[in-house]
């Protein structure tokens, strides 16, 4: 194993490619772990090939930044299947180093030794006097990412975290865990900016969001839904059902069906979504009880459009805010945690389930005519919380690209990444290919037309596909510009 040669060319990727607002995971991080991976390796008489898997480990588990943000560790096993052979490592020695790496995802649960030392290794700051300070980039990077808002959502992470975790090797617990003790003690006791004190989950604009949400989401039950019986999917459309069959106030109804999903919330998410969550079912208890809505209409396809209309926005503002006035997306997180089912299929099954009943109790066409409102709500949820420019994600192959490149970022303003892929291998032409460049690039949906039109101006025989992104950040996206 030509391992020196190894750990070279990826610290030398390291610092020259990974994007400068990883203040945290970067190269200097990857050099720490090195360091650190030696110094309890030998204090728990590890040598030879154990030494040598276990410091490559250490070099790579971290190099899926390289790519992406999430996931990093496949993309670490992937980067090190890809590079390692040609440096004299087996595939059996790869595979070791791949287990290495995927042990250092949190929460570390590590099966032997070599795994112990990487874990310790990758969190031994938490016990040294420099914690403060690198726990600081980390924070920052994170909040560059758009994962944490301010420093007292932060704090109160690093509590729980740095009561949670324990040092396995006896090396590191001998000589972090005091350490870890202290730095966790300084979390305790140190506060927040005063700014940060003064919304801690609850800024101006959440509060509006939220009061807006529930009053239009009221409107869309007494005004559309509840006077001609008609019915919505997840625990609005439970509470339906159960107001209309039993004549319950629907107000209690559906504060009572959301109190178990507030409760499970705030241990499968947060706690402060969970109390925003109970503020928003309150407040529309209120609006339901005490406000006049008046009907609007009786006209069965106009309730179902503008029912679901209306309840939509109402659900997409609350969960702007950052909280839901409906907890099905919540119990079906809670299933798929403990199930193989994904969250998609339990809520299909959960809604069969009450549009069933709503076909068996109210008859068939009241059921398609719920079926319906649904379905408008659902799309008027993602308009509202994505915004008529949600973001579509481009891939262009072309043998023209370096026409498309230019274009694309001069004419059309767009970032751009590229990679290096193969085009041909076409059906009887199987031996026919070469070398090209891969574009990919964001954009909104409206400008979709306008960059497909200027690939075909290029190269009508490109091949263009897009995929819709829910979420981004960073990058070119925007003429103006969120361990």
């Amino acid at each position: 194993m030509q391992s020196e040669k190894a750990l070279a060319y990826i610290l030398t990727r390291l610092e020259n490619e990974l994007p400068g607002e990883l203040t945290y995971h970067n190269a200097k991080h990857t050099k720490d772990i090195i360091a650190h991976t030696r110094e309890l390796a030998a204090a728990e008489n590890v040598h030879g090939d154990d030494l040598t898997l276990l410091v490559t480990a250490a070099a790579y588990h971290d190099s899926g930044f390289l790519y992406t943000y999430e996931d990093h560790e496949q993309a670490s096993c992937r980067i090190a299947r890809e590079n390692l052979p040609g440096f004299g490592y087996s595939p059996e020695q790869i595979g070791e180093i791949c287990g290495l790496i995927m042990a250092t995802r949190l929460p570390s649960e590590p099966e032997n030794l070599l795994q112990e030392i990487l874990c310790d290794a990758d969190l031994y700051y938490l016990g040294t006097e420099q914690y403060q300070a690198i726990a600081e980039t980390l924070y920052h990077e994170l909040q560059h990412k758009g994962l944490y808002r301010n420093m007292n959502t932060w704090l109160e992470e690093q509590k729980v975290f740095m009561a949670a975790h324990r040092y396995f090797t006896a090396a590191a617990i001998r000589r972090l865990s005091g350490g870890q003790q202290r730095n966790r003690q300084a979390v305790e006791e140190r506060k927040p900016p005063v700014h940060e004190l003064k919304h801690d989950g609850f800024t101006p604009g959440d509060v509006l969001l939220i009061c807006a949400g529930v009053i239009v989401a009221g409107f869309a039950l007494k005004s559309f839904l509840v006077p001609n019986n008609f019915f919505d999917g997840g625990v609005t459309g439970i509470s339906l059902l159960i107001h209309e069959i039993y004549g319950f106030n629907l107000a209690l109804v559906i504060l009572v069906a959301n109190l178990p999903l507030i409760v499970m919330s705030m241990y499968s998410l947060s706690r402060r979504f969970a109390v925003k969550t109970l503020l928003c079912i309150l407040l529309l208890g209120v609006c339901l009880l005490f406000i006049p809505y008046p009907v609007i209409t009786s006209d069965k396809l106009l309730v179902s459009v503008f029912g679901g209309f209306f309840l939509g926005i109402g659900i997409g503002l609350t969960m702007r805010a950052g909280c839901a006035v409906d907890g099905i997306e919540v119990l079906a997180l809670y299933t798929w945690r403990r199930s193989s089912f994904t969250i998609s299929e339990i809520i299909l099954a959960l809604n069969i389930v009450i549009f069933s009943l709503a076909a068996f109790r109210f008859g068939i066409p009241v059921a398609l005519y719920s079926m319906l409102t649904y379905f408008t709500a659902s799309k008027t949820v993602d308009y509202v919380v994505e915004g008529i420019e949600a973001y579509t994600g481009v891939t262009i192959i072309s043998g023209k690209s370096e026409i498309i490149k230019d274009r694309l970022v001069n004419e059309l303003g767009r970032g751009i990444t590229v990679y290096k892929g193969e085009r041909g291998y076409l059906p009887g032409k199987f031996e026919i290919h070469e070398d090209c460049d891969i574009i990919f690039t964001v954009i909104t949906r409206l400008e979709l037309r306008k960059l497909k039109n200027l690939v075909h101006d290029v190269d009508h025989k490109a091949f263009v596909f897009a995929s819709t992104i829910r979420e981004t950040s960073g990058g070119v996206i925007k003429r103006r510009h969120m361990h």
